[in-house]
């Protein structure tokens, strides 16, 4: 689908953002230097070749379908050789420190002299400027800087880590949609640019806006072992089931609360709750304990009796109700249940790739399912060094130079629809117009970045029937209500909104001319729903044939869990994730609410925006099927593939690390105050016993560090108890160890770092003057990003689209107002 080359010079911290440009068609080939790329020496390994470079599961992850070629970038034969490999490339991708591909000079503004046209993306966990562009990181300190680490875990313990490293992986996967960004505004510019990616930004996707509490006067979001803290609420995402655990989301209001009710309506015939229990005030249950009118402890009564009931079933059992009774109730699935699931094998999901001399090993599937171009995946990852000769023989046959270009104005086409689009046309997706009918987070997220970059989104609502991310904390002044809540307004910042009925017979007619004005069509209802109004992808194609139109769902559009109504915390226990995270002596405390709404949707922007690419190149749409669980695999694939390769399921490690010592949150001066601490190399603990004062054990290597684990974690906490959590990360960065307070939102908002980089945007707001959001989680070296304005208030658009967008008249609009169409 894609048609260009990439350049990936990334190690483990970067390459998937390499990988997911490979799955959709690029040439991407994967520099090395002389011993490998650092990857291959992470775990898991095959069994009994660790020290193997073609032995790591985690290469293997994220390096299929690459090409790897060998140079030395710190030679000066093979820094020219990478400008040579530069100069007819269209995309570079690395991870190393700030500066440190300049002082090779192989910077981007190197490479720019080469090839004006090079989209060149840096990842690093904390940018490449601003006060802590310099601070060491591992995986564990940036999930502190972002927040991550705060909301999971049991309260009374130190905060924890998903033991599969995941925030590299944010990053990752933005830097592969800001490359596609930077690409298509190239087709108009013809100039290529620096794609700066922070990881700390990247992963406070992951915390649901939870970021947001400090600025909205909202209450911190708190951990809590299998649920969260909201307010005076324990929400428990965590239930006893008679063979392991399930998720069952009970939780209040017009989106949510019938769910409840009707897992009540089941289990009161089979005893499991008392007549009384059917009468609970589904609806407005939050209203009632703010008011008083209920207890704040009938919220937990509510969930133990719920909890008592799914003691009595197995898993099995309590999925099959669900399926059949519409319920939010999913099995905690281990990595064995996930890859033998009905669901993925009747999808056809896994590939079985032969790989380093093993004649089948399982793979996570493509991101995605498309119409017109299904994703090949079956190429195994590369050997060391085993494309050097080919490529280098591809750039001795056929060197390319490429000529500076230079357009100072936009082009008259990009003006007429950026017009049309209403946005700014110099911004890079000022051509592009999305229907949105996208709900929550994980279709709302991914079309959020688009709308950042410079696409015309048109957000499709109904007053009667409440968009739950409305319901959903933080809200503004800790004063629930539909214009209040942080979690729409980060979600759906920047888009147009115009609120439809979308079950009125007339309603259609205008459904499908603003198809006929949009490029792509989203929606993520459950699957038929649009089929049932006659608006499936077929009946769009027949007013508009190149439409691209996606939807969206925790586990796509067939299988056995297609039918399966739910949000991303089913997603998150459904997949994997939840289960591995947490201590070995206690049950899991699984990862934070709706991980797989926070990963699927930088897979379905990089979807759509390669299926834009090919629809200009071809003038071919296409139908996308995302599931959200399937795409959110990819974050799980080193596990997949232990699981596959070794029949070895993951362990609930805590803070542990199976390579690095010391690695774990340690306490600070302070009520629930914590800093994160991790060395990677023997220099690292070297200069931590400088600091700490403990000299006398300098020399321990990191199997003796890991031997002795509990007597330095005791050395560590004794020198970090006595401290500002800030503080003590300053002096330890300043000594070059990896550190981090643990933050919570008070000191997001005050973090120097996110305010050099405008993480947080107060942007206009129809309803409240002003509201704040998150920006975006890269920088662009030409590009400015479009955030503007926070999301649409109940049909605050509804003229700019019929009367601008669609040009329609004032007795066109009566006839629909009449109609009832327009709420």
């Amino acid at each position: 689908m894609l048609d260009c080359r990439v350049l990936d010079l990334s190690d483990h911290r970067g390459q998937l953002a390499g990988g997911m440009l490979a799955d959709l068609g690029a040439d991407v080939v994967l520099v090395e230097p002389p011993g490998g790329s650092r990857a291959r020496n992470v775990g898991p390994f095959v069994e009994g070749r660790e020290g193997d470079p073609e032995s790591s599961l985690w290469f293997w992850s994220y390096n299929r379908g690459k090409r790897s070629m060998v140079l030395d970038l710190d030679d000066p034969g093979g820094q020219e050789s990478l400008r040579r490999l530069a100069a007819s490339a269209d995309v570079l991708i690395e991870s190393d420190a700030p500066g440190a591909m300049a002082a090779r000079g192989l910077g981007p503004d190197d490479l720019a002299a080469v090839n004006p046209a090079l989209v060149y993306a840096s990842i690093t966990p904390f940018g490449q400027n601003g006060p802590k562009a310099d601070w060491v990181a591992t995986d564990l300190i940036v999930s502190a800087a972002g927040m991550l680490s705060n909301v999971v875990g049991d309260e009374d313990r130190a905060p924890l880590r998903i033991p599969l490293d995941q925030c590299f992986l944010h990053a990752s996967a933005e830097a592969a949609v800001a490359s596609l960004v930077a690409l298509r505004e190239r087709k108009r510019s013809g100039q290529g640019q620096h794609i700066d990616t922070s990881v700390q930004q990247a992963v406070t996707q992951a915390t649901q806006s939870a970021t947001l509490c400090h600025l909205y006067n909202s209450p911190e979001l708190l951990r809590m072992s299998g649920g969260a803290r909201l307010g005076p609420f324990r929400v428990r995402l965590r239930s006893p089931a008679a063979d392991g655990f399930v998720s069952a989301t009970i939780l209040f209001g017009e989106s949510i609360g019938p769910f409840g009710a009707r897992l009540f309506e089941w289990m009161h015939p089979q005893g499991g709750c008392a007549d009384s229990d059917l009468e609970i005030d589904w609806i407005h249950f939050v209203e009632g304990v703010i008011t008083g009118r209920i207890p704040i402890t009938e919220y937990d009564r509510i969930q133990q009796v719920a909890a008592d009931f799914t003691a009595t079933r197995t898993k099995a059992e309590l999925l099959e109700a669900s399926l059949e009774h519409r319920l939010l109730i999913v099995p905690i699935s281990t990595v064995a249940e996930v890859v033998d699931s009905p669901q993925y094998a009747e999808r056809d999901f896994w590939r079985d790739i032969a790989t380093g001399g093993l004649d089948s090993v399982r793979y996570p599937g493509p991101m995605a399912q498309l119409s017109a171009t299904p994703l090949d995946i079956s190429t195994p990852p590369p050997s060391l060094g085993q494309h050097t000769a080919e490529v280098l023989a591809e750039l001795d046959a056929a060197p390319v130079a490429v000529a500076p270009v230079s357009h100072e104005l936009v082009s008259d086409e990009l003006v007429s629809a950026a017009a049309a689009s209403h946005r700014d046309p110099a911004l890079p997706l000022a051509d592009v117009k999305i229907l949105d009918f996208m709900w929550v987070m994980a279709g709302p997220g991914s079309t959020r970045v688009l709308a950042d970059w410079g696409a015309t989104v048109v957000r499709v609502e109904s007053s009667h029937k409440v968009e739950a991310a409305r319901t959903i904390q933080p809200f503004l002044n800790d004063e629930a209500g539909a214009e209040n809540g942080g979690l729409y307004q980060n979600m759906n910042a920047g888009k147009l909104g115009i609120t439809i009925d979308i079950s009125k017979p007339e309603s259609r007619d205008l459904i499908l001319d603003l198809v006929r004005w949009a490029d792509v069509v989203c929606e993520s209802f459950s699957p038929r729903a649009l089929r049932e109004l006659g608006l499936a992808y077929q009946d769009l194609c027949e007013v508009k044939p190149d439409i691209i139109m996606a939807s969206s769902c925790l586990f796509g559009q067939s299988g056995p869990l297609s039918s399966l109504a739910g949000f991303g915390t089913m997603g998150a226990s459904l997949s994997g994730f939840y289960e591995m995270t947490g201590w070995p002596d206690r049950d899991p405390a699984g990862v934070f609410g709706a991980y797989t709404d926070y990963v699927s949707p930088k897979f379905l922007s990089a979807v759509l925006l390669a299926a834009l690419e090919h629809r200009d190149r071809t003038g071919e749409g296409q139908y996308i099927d995302m599931s959200q669980a399937e795409a959110s695999m990819k974050f799980l694939a080193p596990a997949v593939l232990d699981y596959s390769v070794n029949a070895r399921m993951p362990a609930k490690l805590g803070n542990d690390h199976p390579s690095m010592s010391p690695h774990g949150v340690f306490a600070a001066t302070g009520e629930d105050r914590w800093i994160a601490v991790a060395c990677e190399s023997d220099e690292q603990w070297q200069a931590l016993c400088g600091v700490i004062g403990a000299e006398g054990l300098a020399g321990l290597g990191v199997g003796e560090r890991r031997e002795r684990a509990d007597e330095i974690a005791g050395l560590v906490t004794g020198w970090t108890s006595e401290r500002d959590a800030v503080e003590a990360h300053s002096e330890l960065q300043a000594a070059g160890v990896p550190a981090h307070a643990v933050a919570d939102s008070a000191m997001m908002a005050a973090d120097p770092q996110l305010a050099h980089r405008r993480h947080f945007r107060e942007v206009a707001h129809g309803a409240n003057g002003t509201m704040w959001v998150e920006g975006t989680r890269f920088a662009m070296s030409r590009s400015s990003d479009g955030i503007s304005h926070g999301g649409p208030t109940y049909g605050e658009h509804t003229f700019v689209v019929l009367e601008q967008l669609l040009g329609y008249d004032a007795d066109r609009i009566t006839e629909l107002a009449v109609a009832g169409v327009l709420e």
